[in-house]
């Protein structure tokens, strides 16, 4: 069963005039180690690798209904790629702790997550999907 639902659109000239007014300041509150990473093995692409993250981050936050509040914060929400190469998110801190409030007993949650981008815009889907457990 479906629990949860978000998009988000995201200029990538937005998040390009955050790096450079803000730089690692920015990265670091907003972002992952491993997002980091990424993006820095994308000079000519940063901006939208990032992008696309960011409004990942925001579609979660609808998806589990709260945005930025009831402490579900940037940083505690990372995408990671699974084993076959498909983004999904890694949950830690206040965003783990919500997404298990909404799981039903005896189910688990299985995230789908899509990112794109067409300058300037990059775009995130989530569902949050609960199936029972074997």
């Amino acid at each position: 069963m479906i629990i949860g639902l978000g998009s988000d659109l995201c200029n990538i000239e937005r998040i390009q005039n955050s790096l450079d007014r803000w730089g690692d300041r920015f990265r670091q509150r907003s972002f992952t180690d491993i997002e980091n990473a990424k993006a820095a093995r994308r000079p000519h692409t940063q901006a939208g690798t990032y992008a696309k993250r960011f409004a990942a981050k925001e579609a979660f936050s609808k998806a589990v209904g709260t945005g930025f509040k009831r402490g579900v914060f940037m940083k505690d929400i990372g995408v990671v790629n699974a084993a076959s190469g498909a983004p999904t998110l890694e949950l830690t801190g206040g965003a783990a702790v919500r997404l298990a409030e909404l799981t039903p007993a005896g189910h688990s949650i299985t995230i789908h997550l899509t990112l794109t981008d067409d300058h300037p815009w990059a775009q995130a889907f989530v569902i949050l999907e609960a199936n029972p457990k074997a």
